[in-house]
């Protein structure tokens, strides 16, 4: 203990209320930190969500501070619903339904990008719930992103407002997300959308439904060789393809498959710039 006199006593007691005065605005600062920044236990799983039809707009992520994603845009030589591009153009688009594993769509990511591949993620909206990082992780990379419904149902099969709780579902948290509802709309557990589906997805904002030309068959876990071989197969000038994130086969396949399309010539790019 420091010893003062009688004469510094007021001294001391001057600096004493000092230092109180500080900790104290210390203190303040620090649980207002607390407050402003909740832990991520806070944020809600999937499983809380309520049904479709009453699905709010997702205020548990917080919005982004970057530029705000690329938003659907209307191609007017294309129709409704996108099968490939111009095949006069040695581009071909690969497309990944977005769900499973955030290991595998990483490491997926990562393996396009070292071949210098850019491609198109449809995600599904409860994956984005899950794994909200990977919306921006697909941005970053300069691929497109866009929207598979939220749960990944037969939406061809839903009454009206069931199909279009699906499409606003995903569409909300892409926006939360990204600030944009994604350039691209591809039905879920369907090639192609039914008349229903398409009229939601341009009331939704989305001019075209995307579809594909090569479906590679990967979701049926066929090996990766017979991916290859499937996509290889069939892939031409102007060619969308349907791949998945997170299945193993795909991962493997996919080094053979943009070595190949170098040695013909073919540029894998976004869906984006594939009509463009």
């Amino acid at each position: 203990m420091v010893r003062v006199t009688t004469t510094d006593r007021r001294t001391a007691l001057r600096a004493g209320t000092g230092l109180l005065a500080g900790s104290a605005l210390a203190a303040g600062c620090s649980t207002t930190g607390a407050v402003a920044h909740p832990t991520p236990a806070t944020h809600p799983t999937p499983a809380t969500h309520p049904t479709p039809a009453t699905h709010p707009t997702p205020a548990t992520h917080p919005p982004t501070s970057r530029t705000a994603a690329p938003g659907p845009r209307r191609f007017p030589a294309q129709p409704a619903q996108v099968t490939h591009g111009p095949r006069t153009h040695p581009r071909v688009a690969l497309t990944f339904h977005g769900q499973g594993d955030p290991a595998l769509a990483r490491a997926l990511l990562d393996e396009a990008e070292r071949h210098g591949a850019r491609v198109t993620v449809l995600a599904v909206g409860t994956w984005l719930d899950e794994h909200p990082d990977l919306a921006r992780r697909v941005l970053d990379g300069g691929h497109d992103l866009g929207n598979h419904t939220l749960r990944h149902l037969d939406v061809n099969a839903m009454p009206e407002a069931e199909a279009e709780a699906e499409i606003t579902g995903c569409a909300d948290r892409l926006r939360q997300l990204t600030g944009s509802v994604g350039t691209w709309f591809r039905p879920s557990r369907a090639p192609r959308a039914s008349p229903l589906v398409e009229r939601l997805a341009h009331r939704a904002g989305y001019p075209h439904v995307l579809s594909y030309d090569v479906d590679s068959l990967d979701f049926t876990s066929p090996g990766a060789t017979a991916v290859t071989r499937k996509v290889l197969g069939e892939i031409r000038n102007g060619s969308v393809v349907s791949l998945h994130l997170g299945y193993p086969d795909t991962i493997a396949a996919l080094p053979a498959v943009l070595e190949e399309l170098d040695h013909r010539g073919l540029s894998a790019v976004t869906t984006t710039e594939l009509l463009s």
